[in-house]
């Protein structure tokens, strides 16, 4: 798979692991794991108006996120990394 782009299934997205490791300072092979323990988390979301055609994949993972911002070809347009505060259990 070609690191500059993102996959679309009828599944939804698919992300090489290594994105992920890379961008949260991992080993690729632990990243299937911690997607399906919920320790990373992603959230998508559909550009609208002058955004359509866009998608925006935001990952989590212990108080860092990446952000891939892709077009409807799955491109990868734009790559983000920062902090995100974590929530308190209180």
């Amino acid at each position: 798979m070609d690191m500059n782009r993102i996959d679309l299934t009828e599944q939804g997205f698919v992300v090489e692991a290594q994105e992920l490791a890379s961008a949260f300072g991992l080993e690729p092979g632990r990243v299937p794991g911690l997607l399906r323990e919920n320790r990373i988390t992603t959230r998508c979301e559909t550009g609208e108006g002058e955004d359509a055609g866009r998608h925006r994949l935001t990952f989590f993972f212990q108080g860092q996120a990446l952000r891939l911002t892709i077009d409807a070809t799955g491109t990868i347009l734009k790559r983000a990394r920062f902090d995100v505060p974590t929530r308190s259990s209180a």
